[in-house]
């Protein structure tokens, strides 16, 4: 099963309808409102399907009210906190380090391997990196973002 029918699973058992829809501009993706996401028919790849949804589930979980006008800073900070859920959920520091013991080494690997676009992956970086700084430690892995992205196991030590 592919990430995109996983997250598709996971709307429909919150209540959520999954739909595709022909926008009037390519600029849209998808849209959320009253328990309907809505996917662009233009997007032609799974991964970037479910890089959307999983925005779009964010927009579910954490989004109040209509935040189409970016103008507002409470949206914009709404629009930040979407995101973020979504790239958690397809992404997250514990899918790097996965993608990393999976032997993936670049970018392109490690988007292929969490089956999203590399450009939703570098967003996920950016954003990691405002929240963590230089780098960031989960289990026995450190995730570098300065000066250049890589991953590194840590040896533990034992008494």
């Amino acid at each position: 099963m592919s990430t995109y029918e996983e997250l598709q699973d996971q709307a429909c058992a919150d209540g959520i309808d999954v739909m595709d829809y022909e926008f009037n501009s390519q600029n849209i993706k998808g849209l959320y409102c009253n328990d309907t996401i809505a996917i662009s028919k233009s997007i032609s790849t799974q991964a970037e399907k479910s890089c959307v949804l999983a925005e779009e589930l964010g927009h579910h979980y954490t989004t109040v009210g209509d935040i189409i006008d970016q103008t507002e800073v409470s949206n914009r900070k709404q629009e930040y906190r979407a995101r973020l859920f979504g790239y958690n959920l397809k992404i997250g520091l514990i899918g790097i380090t996965h993608a990393y013991e999976a032997g993936c080494r670049s970018l392109y690997e490690m988007a292929e391997y969490l089956d999203a676009t590399e450009e939703y992956l570098k967003e996920a970086l950016d954003c990691y990196h405002s929240i963590h700084g230089v780098y960031a430690t989960i289990d026995n892995y450190i995730i570098f973002f300065e000066p250049s992205f890589s991953v590194m196991k840590t040896v533990s030590k034992t008494d």
